[in-house]
C-alpha cells in the first residue's frame, strides 16, 4: 500500500557498480576461497603507536566523554593550520578558515549540501571518486562530467583540461558554479604542478566559480614528486576550499578525521550545517589527531615507503604475468589498463572474471564514471607475498583467455 510513496533523493543514485564485485567477493569467502583483495582503498597498516598512546591517555580522562564541538576543538584546528604552514607556508585562521570533519568524505558531502541550490551545475572530472559527483546529485544539482587527458607518467594534460573546462562554461546552462579537482587523483593517480592551480584560480576569478580541491593523497607521492596546494597561489582563498584526511597518511581510516580549509564563506557554511547535524568527533580522537599532525612525521615516510615498495613489486610481477602496468607517482592505487587479451570484456566483466577465476578482487574503472572504462583500480593494500601470489593467479587466468582465442 506504500509502493506509491517515492523517495526522490535516493532514486537519483544509481546501483553501486562496486556492489557487484563486493557480492562476488563475499560469496567466494563464504565458500572458503582465498580472495586477494585490491578492491577498496582501505589501509591495512596499523596506526602509529604514538597516536594510539595519546588516544588511550586522553580517553582515560573523566571529562572527555561528553559531546564535542561539531567544528572541531580549537587545538586541532590550530594543528591543521600549523600543518599547512609547515608544509606549504600558508597562513590560515583556525577560527574562520578551518573546520574538522568526520573524514574528508563527510566534509565534502556536507559542504556541498550547505552551498548547493537545486539546478546548480558543478564540473567534475570523469572518472571520479563517486562522492565528488553524487554529493551534488543528492543536493539537487546537475553535474557536468569532463574527461581528463594524461600521459604515461600520469601527468595531467593541462592544456586539454582548460580547453574542456572553458567549453563547459560555453555549453552549460546555467553556467557552472563549482569546479571539483582532486590531485593526486583518485582513481587515476594523475598529478599536477602549482602552475595548474595558478591558471585555475585565475579562471575562477574571471568566470566567477568556486573551486573545491581534495588533496587526500597529498602525502603519498613517489620518485621526487611533491603535491602542491591550491593555497600556494596568491588569492586562492577568495575562490577555493581544500580538504584533507588523516586516513591515508597516518593509517587512521577508521578514526574518521579530516578537515576543510580556505574560503571563509564556504567554511562558515560547513560550520553552520554541521552544528545542526552532528556533535563532532569523540574528543580523545581529536586530541590524538593533534599529535598526528604536530608530532614526528617519520611515520608518514614509513607508510609512504610501504606503498612505494608494493607499487614497484606489483608493476614488476604483473608485467611478468602478462599484464603490463605503468607506474604511478602518487596515491595508494595503480590505475591499470585492462590487458589487451581481455579488452573486449570491459572493466566490469573483467573484474568479475578476475575474482571468480583468479581470486583477485579489483575495482572496475566504469564504477568511477564512463571515462573509467577500459581500466581497473588496484589498491596497494595487500602485502608483498600476496601481490606475488596474485600475479601467479592472474598469469594462469590470462593464459586461459589466450587458449580461448
Amino acid at each position: 500500500m506504500f509502493d506509491e510513496i517515492r523517495f526522490n533523493t535516493i532514486e537519483r543514485l544509481p546501483n553501486y557498480v562496486f556492489a557487484v564485485v563486493g557480492e562476488l567477493k563475499l560469496k567466494a569467502r563464504r565458500a572458503g576461497e582465498d580472495v586477494i583483495d585490491f578492491s577498496m582503498g582501505n589501509p591495512d597498516g596499523r596506526t602509529p603507536q604514538h597516536i594510539i598512546d595519546k588516544l588511550i591517555e586522553s580517553a582515560s580522562r573523566s571529562k572527555v566523554h561528553g559531546y564535542s564541538a561539531s567544528m572541531g576543538i580549537y587545538k586541532l584546528r590550530l594543528a591543521i593550520c600549523n600543518w599547512y604552514k609547515r608544509r606549504y607556508n600558508v597562513d590560515l585562521d583556525p577560527d574562520s578558515e578551518a573546520i574538522v570533519s568526520l573524514g574528508s568524505k563527510e566534509g565534502f558531502a556536507h559542504l556541498v549540501e550547505a552551498i548547493t541550490n537545486p539546478g546548480d551545475v558543478a564540473v567534475v572530472p570523469d572518472p571520479a571518486y563517486p562522492i565528488h559527483s553524487y554529493a551534488f546529485i543528492l543536493a539537487g544539482a546537475n553535474v557536468y562530467k569532463m574527461d581528463m587527458d594524461f600521459d604515461d607518467g600520469f601527468n595531467l594534460d593541462t592544456k586539454s583540461f582548460f580547453d574542456k573546462l572553458r567549453a563547459a562554461f560555453d555549453k552549460s546552462v546555467p553556467r557552472p558554479k563549482y569546479v571539483v579537482v582532486n590531485f593526486p587523483h583518485n582513481p587515476t593517480t594523475v598529478t599536477v604542478e602549482k602552475s595548474f592551480y595558478e591558471e585555475l584560480v585565475a579562471m575562477a576569478k574571471k568566470e566567477r566559480f568556486y573551486i573545491i580541491s581534495d588533496i587526500a593523497y597529498a602525502d603519498l607521492t613517489f620518485d621526487g614528486y611533491k603535491t602542491p596546494s591550491i593555497f600556494e597561489v596568491e588569492g586562492a582563498k577568495d575562490v577555493a576550499v581544500e580538504s584533507f584526511t588523516l586516513s591515508k597518511s597516518y593509517n587512521m581510516a577508521g578514526w574518521r578525521v579530516g578537515f576543510i580549509v580556505g574560503n571563509k564563506r564556504l567554511v562558515a557554511a560547513v560550520k553552520k550545517i554541521k552544528s545542526w547535524l552532528d556533535y563532532g568527533i569523540f574528543t580523545p580522537i581529536q586530541v590524538a589527531s593533534i599529535v598526528a599532525l604536530d608530532g614526528p612525521q617519520e611515520c608518514v615516510e614509513e607508510i609512504k615507503e610501504v606503498y612505494r615498495k608494493r607499487r614497484d613489486i606489483l608493476c614488476e610481477v604483473f608485467e611478468s604475468a602478462g599484464w603490463p602496468i605503468k607506474k604511478p607517482r602518487s596515491t595508494m592505487f595503480v590505475w591499470a589498463k585492462i590487458p589487451p587479451i581481455a579488452e573486449h570484456l570491459g572493466s566490469l566483466e573483467f573484474s568479475k572474471q578476475l575474482l571468480t577465476e583468479a581470486k583477485v578482487a579489483v575495482s572496475p574503472g566504469v564504477g568511477f564514471g564512463e571515462h573509467g572504462e577500459g581500466y581497473v583500480r588496484i589498491a596497494l593494500i595487500e602485502n608483498e607475498n600476496r601481490i606475488r601470489q596474485a600475479a601467479r593467479n592472474i598469469k594462469k587466468y590470462l593464459s586461459s583467455l589466450e587458449k580461448k582465442v
